[in-house]
């Protein structure tokens, strides 16, 4: 893992902190269940990390492993269920947020997907639940690809089944190899110790660079200096945040999770921004930091700004490593009601965010941090997540229609995790449409419902401008 992911899996100790990334894909009917397997299997081979089990380092000298599971049972990562009738949307958003409530089982590979059938019109839903480890938001829509088709009956499925009987009878080699699927103690604390020596020699030999470097030319001394000073300032606004969350309203926390649905037209979103100089990223915050100011004053405790926790990829064009993001905080206005000057504001905002020095040195201080005993590791990020209001993401998906094993999909709602905030706004593209999930903590979010009232109110506002109105 590298040193954010070892962060990821260290905090857990505290539930309150799991990064477990879901995505709720409602689909016209339900799929062919030997096709999806053979999909999923096929997913493994090209995925490594879903084949892999977690093993830690002794005494956490290094970050944790992965190790391939060669016992892999798919029918327990893969399932299918069915709601009880009459049912509902509530009722599959309600089931969908107990599933994810369940931690992982950390003895196997970290995902579970579930077919859900039953929803009204013989409609299903696929829940697929991804431990962050393994992949970021990004990465899960890669991750998605594998198993999706551009028409329902794609000519390539008799190529996915090889793979699939390829993959599942080089898994039972392995089995018969390493029945109980062991794992060497003592390779794992040599590996640990490698890894160890080579970290601590880098930083030495950084340091002693950097050193000689102003040894040799201490005329860039000024230039350092300042510099330093404003990473210093970048790491307060950043990594060591001192003010408590702005919203009193949304303090009080619980283990409990409610999920929620809302969509807006990705059209009118990029025309808003397009007319107010920006992208729709800043249309997306904006809409939502608007909501939450209704919200507020609504219910009696009126807040003029939040902060927001917001991820930043910082993945190539090629690169398929599991996790590459930055996290991110930046104050927000909630106000004023004019949809304009509220998007001019934020968009601001979030522009300086871009620039913030922080963002350079994520990676090595994570690498720090991660060194920490666990329980003072719980304890910093805890009292960080406590200066959260809410959080954000906001992801490109496809912009045709996509088939999972014979069933079309109709809507798809990324669900991303709280991190110990009040609530998360996850936003996903398919099809000319913006679909946000949301996450939320009930003893937070007292009003759910009026929530969403607020948000329909925000973005029909904000949206206006792009159609002229």
């Amino acid at each position: 893992m590298t040193a954010t992911e070892a962060i990821m899996w260290a905090v857990e100790k505290d539930p309150a902190l799991r990064s477990d990334f879901c995505n709720l894909t409602i689909l016209d009917s339900a799929p062919d269940m030997e096709r999806l397997r053979s999909k999923m299997q096929r997913a493994i081979t090209l995925i490594p990390h879903l084949g892999e089990r977690v093993v830690p380092a002794p005494l956490r000298i290094a970050p944790p492993v992965w190790s391939a599971d060669s016992g892999i049972d798919l029918d327990y990562h893969l399932r299918s269920i069915t709601l009880d009738q009459p049912s509902s949307m509530r009722a599959l958003l309600d089931l969908a947020s107990e599933l994810c409530e369940e931690p992982f089982d950390i003895s196997r590979p970290l995902w579970e997907f579930t077919v859900i059938k039953g929803l009204p019109g013989g409609r299903a839903a696929l829940l697929q639940k991804v431990h962050h480890t393994i992949t970021d938001g990004v990465g899960g829509l890669r991750l998605s690809l594998s198993i999706v088709d551009r028409d329902p009956h794609p000519e390539s499925d008799h190529e996915v089944q090889a793979i699939a009987e390829a993959a599942a009878a080089r898994q039972r080699d392995e089995r018969q190899l390493d029945p109980v699927n062991r794992t060497n103690s003592f390779e794992t604390a040599c590996g640990a110790l490698a890894y160890r020596t080579r970290r601590n020699t880098q930083i030495a030999r950084t340091a002693i660079e950097a050193s000689l470097s102003l040894a040799l030319h201490p005329q860039r001394a000024p230039k350092a200096i300042s510099g330093s000073i404003n990473m210093l300032s970048s790491l307060r606004r950043q990594v060591f945040v001192t003010d408590s969350a702005h919203s009193e309203l949304l303090s009080p926390r619980s283990l409990d999770r409610r999920f929620d649905l809302f969509t807006f037209s990705l059209e009118d979103a990029a025309a808003t921004a397009h007319a107010l100089d920006g992208h729709v990223n800043d249309v997306f915050v904006t809409g939502v930091s608007g909501a939450l100011g209704r919200y507020h004053e609504a219910m009696g405790q009126p807040v003029s700004e939040l902060r927001m926790a917001m991820p930043v990829s910082t993945r190539g064009q090629n690169d398929t490593s599991a996790n590459h993001f930055v996290p991110t905080r930046v104050l927000v206005p909630t106000g004023p009601k004019d949809p304009t000057q509220r998007f001019v504001a934020t968009r601001e905002s979030l522009r300086h965010l871009r620039g913030e020095r922080a963002l350079e040195a994520a990676e090595s201080l994570a690498d720090v941090i991660s060194s920490l005993p666990t329980s003072l590791l719980v304890a910093a990020t805890h009292t960080q997540t406590r200066t959260i209001d809410f959080a954000t993401s906001n992801l490109r998906g496809s912009a045709i229609d996509l088939w999972i094993s014979g069933a079309r999909i109709e809507q798809n709602f990324p669900i991303g995790p709280r991190g110990g905030c009040a609530v998360n706004f996850t936003a996903l593209s398919y099809c000319g449409v913006m679909h946000v999930g949301i996450n939320s903590d009930p003893a937070s979010v007292t009003d759910p419902e009026a929530l969403i009232e607020f948000l329909r109110e925000s973005f029909t506002d904000l949206l206006a401008i792009g159609r002229g109105e």
